[in-house]
């Protein structure tokens, strides 16, 4: 009876094996497919995104408010942080490979000695050096708290005034509002922070260059020329208007205020992008890919705490 029943046990378990095995082969399979879903889920979202990237005429990264010093941390701004960030941010950005990098003021901040300002340009300089593409500058006014424009031009990339530029099927334009109502530039500690406005020559020239393109065109600026108060150029209703007339601006990019904003006004969008400087390390960080397309609309994709955009054509004020 024992050699029986024995005999009937071992013949049962190679059916048993073979329903284990199925069952784990289906399971495996299953999970196979699953794990092949996603890659499939996650291919189509590369190829969309890809196809999406094919689509656009212009990618540019945009930074600002980067505010580096070797100080100690103010309220939210972290000044050594800085460094770290925008190191993050070129790595970020020239893996995607964009056409070019624009920073919209305040690479530094106001340093205690002439010398102490242009060595944080170079120190911060060196990390900015790294982008890939071309890269345009916009002066802000603690770039210039003791450098002049000449000075902090010698030490970068930036040029020393105003120009504009042509990529692709696009036109840019770089705004310099760091003069002061009696027209004097920004150097040395000669003016107050508010007090930011844009000659009459050098709207006559933004008059006359927005009048010889026929390209969908972007500002940049660092001071804002959307209403904001005190984060306003002072003669910004003037500037917008000619911005308005010409009828080919398609946006405006900001900073100086670090918080993300967006308004719309007479079919131009007036945005604001976050300041780098603010909050402590790596997961306060703020950056941004900006698309622009053929029909002269705009993607901004952020990073950190930078928000994204869909930036149509529709007209309409309103402000998020």
């Amino acid at each position: 009876m024992l050699n029986l029943l024995a005999s009937e046990n071992s013949m049962e378990r190679p059916s048993n094996r073979l329903g284990r095995r199925c069952f784990i082969r289906r399971g495996t399979l299953a999970l196979a497919g699953l794990a092949m879903g996603r890659r499939s889920l996650a291919g189509r979202a590369v190829a969309q995104e890809k196809a999406a990237r094919a689509t656009a005429n212009l990618t540019f990264g945009l930074v600002t408010d980067v505010h580096y010093a070797d100080k100690a941390p103010e309220g939210s701004r972290y000044y050594r942080d800085s460094m770290e960030k925008l190191r993050h941010a070129v790595a970020v950005l020239n893996k995607r490979r964009p056409d070019l990098v624009v920073q919209c003021g305040d690479l530094i901040d106001s340093g205690s000695s002439l010398e102490k300002e242009a060595d944080h340009l170079r120190a911060i300089e060196a990390e900015m050096s790294r982008c890939h593409g071309e890269r345009h500058y916009v002066f802000g006014n603690h770039c210039l708290y003791q450098l002049s424009k000449k000075e902090f031009s010698e030490l970068s990339a930036a040029r020393p005034t105003h120009y504009s530029f042509d990529h692709g099927r696009w036109h840019g334009v770089v705004l310099d509002a760091c003069f002061t109502s009696k027209g004097e530039p920004y150097q040395r500690k000669n003016f107050r922070w508010t007090d930011a406005n844009i000659p009459d020559a050098q709207i006559a020239w933004l008059t006359d260059d927005l009048r010889r393109t026929k390209l969908p065109t972007l500002v940049f600026t660092h001071q804002r020329l959307d209403p904001s108060g005190k984060y306003m150029i002072r003669n910004a209703e003037k500037v917008r208007k000619v911005l308005a007339d010409a009828g080919n601006v398609a946006a405006v990019f900001q900073g100086h205020s670090h918080q993300n904003f967006h308004r719309e006004i007479d079919g131009i969008h007036y945005c604001v992008t976050r300041g780098m400087i603010e909050g402590e390390g790596l997961k306060n960080n703020g950056f941004a890919l900006v698309s622009g397309y053929p029909d002269g609309s705009l993607s901004v994709e952020g990073f950190g705490k930078q928000v994204d955009r869909q930036l149509g054509s529709q007209k309409k004020n309103t402000a998020t």
